[in-house]
């Protein structure tokens, strides 16, 4: 099953100009781009930014801190350190404020006791950002297309209103990949995020200003999307717990683009956060009637804890070696009613502007396309990279023996641990000479399973490492309790600054 001749000479033409950007990009970034005095934000020094949501909530609750001091706190933060990383693209403040001060209000009425409040609003007072791929009411929902630039939300995305109701106050919306679909977060209309540990370096994507903004201390919880790594990759390269969810346990509704067919199986929302004991209380919440699916109130830190280290074995799967193969099967899939999925190319022009990617490309040579390369280089890909259906059926087959092959290995308490890239955060454009190595986060998007990043501390220059803990299918209870040893074993999320 080994790549064909003609595919083999496609791919590398396709690394061969992804390399030629890639100087050009890295010409740019040093001739150009803004220039800080400092590769990294100031380090924190404000206590309340350095307490998990639970933590906030606790105190807020018990009235031992007042809520709009806390927002307050965060939007301090964000207006000294944002300007640097650029993952909040739009602020709404003044409306946090409104929300901090109704939270401290109604406390101040003492009407309920704590174990009511935890019980009604698990997270009230919380700071929140959103990915802007996701409907916020109020703000832009253009997930970084210029087609799209004047979208207004006009309602809250499903996971968004549970984490409202759930007591969060939203800060902002983070900055995306143009239409999510590239591990770098920069767009044509809100610009570049850069990585808090060093600026030169990337944030990762789709939902990469979600995690910088994280790293940075500019949020406490945030709401992603992933479909091929778009958690994982971002929270990777940051630092910081990201969560993919068993597929159809989050509601999707409410972002754009939105995935139908049989994409719509793999599209996955979740929870992304400094703090590993966020992860199942935002899971619950944002969940809503689906957490049923899960055993998130099973307890199994303290068996991790005395069995662990008793039963580690090394495997090796041959078959992860089509991981890139597998997600493009899983992407070429028709729906159940044998629809095809939509094609990037139709994206582009937000389902009405005819887009044409080669003449885009030598618009871009010119500096005039309102696109990135990234996508268009995804649209002149796209009908190259769509499969037959003799080759997805191939591939099919791979994935359901390899989906098997896990399964079986992992039953009900085992977890498999997985490199999350090839290397660390990556400096910005390097992505462009190196378009497949998202496949390592991807693989497990084709095979449905959850998969929770875990930061594992830094690296001798004082970039995030960290690894993906993957188990059987509804078995998030696992990755999420190892999440909680591996924290508590390596530290966790390290403030940026501080190396």
């Amino acid at each position: 099953m080994a790549p064909s001749f003609t595919a083999r000479i496609q791919l590398f033409l396709l690394r061969a100009l992804g390399f030629l950007i890639g100087l050009v990009g890295r010409a740019a970034l040093v001739l150009g781009g803004p220039k800080f005095a400092s590769k990294t934000p100031r380090p924190v020094t404000e206590p309340l930014l350095l307490l998990s949501g639970m933590q906030l909530a606790k105190l807020i609750r018990q009235r031992k801190v007042k809520c709009i001091d806390v927002v307050q706190a965060y939007i301090n933060r964000i207006k000294d350190v944002n300007p640097m990383i650029n993952g909040i693209v739009k602020y709404r403040f003044e409306e946090a404020m409104k929300e901090a001060h109704a939270v401290d209000q109604k406390l101040a009425e003492k009407q309920e006791d704590e174990a009511t409040l935890e019980n009604k609003w698990p997270f009230l007072g919380v700071p929140l950002t959103v990915k802007e791929a996701f409907q916020l009411q109020g703000m832009p929902n253009s997930s970084g297309l210029m087609n799209r630039r004047d979208a207004i939300a006009k309602t809250d995305a499903t996971v968004v209103a549970l984490l409202k109701g759930a007591g969060a106050i939203p800060l902002g919306i983070t900055n995306c990949s143009e239409l999510c679909m590239w591990y770098e977060s920069s767009n044509k209309i809100y610009g570049r995020s850069n990585n808090p540990y060093d600026l030169q370096h990337i944030v990762g994507g789709s939902s990469g200003g979600e995690g910088c903004t994280l790293a940075a201390a500019c949020s406490v919880i945030g709401v992603g999307s992933d479909i091929g790594g778009s958690i994982r990759m971002p929270a990777f390269f940051n630092g910081i717990f990201g969560h993919k969810p068993s597929p159809g346990v989050v509601p999707n509704k409410g972002q754009f683009p939105l995935a139908v067919g049989a994409q719509e199986l793999f599209l996955c929302t979740g929870p992304m956060c400094r703090y590993a004991e966020d992860l199942a209380p935002m899971l619950k919440v944002m969940a809503g009637p689906g957490i049923k699916r899960l055993k998130l109130d099973t307890k199994v830190v303290v068996h991790l804890e005395t069995i662990l280290g008793a039963s580690v074995q090394h495997v090796k799967l041959k078959k992860m070696k089509y991981s890139f193969q597998l997600w493009i099967a899983m992407m070429s899939a028709k729906g159940h009613d044998g629809k095809e999925p939509v094609k990037f190319v139709d994206l582009l022009g937000d389902h009405g502007k005819h887009v044409s990617p080669l003449w885009e490309l030598i618009k871009w040579c010119l500096g005039l396309s309102v696109y990135t390369i990234p996508s268009i280089g995804l649209a002149l890909l796209e009908e190259k990279l769509r499969y037959s259906n003799e080759k997805y059926q191939k591939f099919k087959a791979v994935e359901e023996s390899l989906r098997k092959e896990l399964v079986d290995m992992l039953g009900d308490d085992g977890v498999f641990l997985y490199p999350s890239h090839p290397t660390v955060a990556p400096k910005h454009h390097v992505p462009l000479t190196r378009p497949f190595n998202f496949a390592y986060t991807g693989v497990f998007s084709a095979l449905g399973l959850p998969v929770t990043q875990c930061p594992l501390g830094l690296n001798a220059k004082g970039l995030p490492l960290g690894i993906q803990v993957v188990a059987g299918p509804f078995n998030d209870h696992l990755t999420l309790a190892v999440a909680q040893y591996l924290e508590k074993t390596f530290g966790g999320w390290v403030c940026p600054g501080k190396f």
